[in-house]
């Protein structure tokens, strides 16, 4: 994979973690073969379209029609599809279940389901000394801003990554390592960014990676289209908040732009505080207004890239919607 061969190009860059104790991995995990995937559909004049069920939707992996496993709108739980089309909760089973592996992971899939784990990447290089108080401030009104059922985890990097809270549910934690962040040195972005989709891409359920920066690298290793390669690969989400002037960095515009848009995300460019406030308030936004649908593929040969479409039922009144969702993903070896 990708991902594998770029990290070796990493060997001997500095990652320090902070003081925070190594995470933890989780003892039961849902089945890597599980697909999540997260869109938004928007009307003709960029309205979020809510209320829609399973039934309006038909998704496709290679051309190939995916069963639904379970289906979420916004923040709310996951429900399980039922061959007839209809909802119904996933009910983890507990006292009733047998002690052992059938039990818990019934409880694990549930809790996998629940929520969204938020990576925010924020630059600390010299590039962002001015106004860096105000961005660290509209870092974290979005952090506490964030659902209840989500968990946030906070780098920050500039030659090196800084892991300065690994994913929680408590905002004062999150917003505690991002106020620990302090200015300076050089910019690795991109090797920071591949660092944190490696982090993201070991987390089970639904994610995104969410990258504050002032735009230039004057430090990475690796290249950027490397990256845009492993985000693509890696089918996660990605955000983008640049605080440079869009026509002042045409190479970091127009990574940024692609890495977003193959992704499902977006990417925004706000050099006011302002601005960056509102960039936040709508990646929120949409995040709320998502949904988020699973899926066993079926049997598929391809190993390589796989593009996955979404496709609505016509409007009965004619309606023309937009879906915005992640292009596609590379499975991993083994599924």
């Amino acid at each position: 994979m990708l991902l594998s061969l770029v990290m070796v190009l990493l060997v001997g860059v500095a990652v320090r973690t902070a003081g925070l104790a190594q995470e933890a991995d989780p003892v039961f995990r849902v089945d890597t073969n599980l697909v999540v995937l997260s869109f938004t559909v928007t009307d003709d004049k960029g309205r979020y379209v809510n209320g829609l069920k399973p039934s309006d939707f038909r998704i496709l992996e290679d051309g190939i029609v995916q069963k639904i496993a379970t289906f979420s709108e916004g923040n709310q739980p996951a429900m399980r599809v039922r061959d007839d089309g209809g909802l119904e909760p996933i009910v983890p089973v507990r006292a009733s279940a047998p002690e052992g592996a059938a039990g818990r992971m019934a409880e694990s899939f549930a809790d996998t389901l629940a929520g969204t784990n938020v990576f925010v990447l924020f630059d600390t290089s010299n590039y962002m000394y001015r106004g860096f108080v105000y961005a660290s401030d509209a870092v974290a009104d979005f952090v506490r801003g964030l659902d209840d059922a989500d968990s946030v985890a906070v780098y920050t990097f500039s030659r090196n990554l800084s892991r300065a809270t690994n994913l929680t549910r408590n905002r004062n934690d999150a917003i505690k390592g991002l106020r620990g962040a302090v200015v300076g040195d050089d910019s690795a972005l991109y090797n920071a960014l591949l660092l944190t989709l490696r982090d993201a891409s070991k987390v089970p359920g639904r994610k995104v990676v969410i990258v504050f920066s002032n735009g230039p690298d004057s430090a990475s290793m690796v290249a950027p289209d490397d990256v845009r390669r492993v985000a693509e690969e890696e089918g996660i989400p990605l955000y983008v908040i640049s605080t440079a002037e869009a026509n002042q960095d045409r190479i970091s515009t127009n990574v940024f732009k692609r890495i977003a848009e193959r992704t499902g995300g977006q990417a925004y460019f706000a050099r006011s505080w302002q601005k960056q406030v509102e960039a936040f308030e709508a990646i929120r936004e949409d995040l709320g207004n998502s949904y988020t649908i699973t899926y066993y593929p079926q049997v598929n040969t391809n190993m390589d890239f796989r593009e996955i479409s979404v496709e609505l039922k016509p409007d009965p009144r004619g309606k023309k919607y937009r879906i915005r969702a992640r292009p596609g993903y590379k499975p991993r070896p083994g599924s």
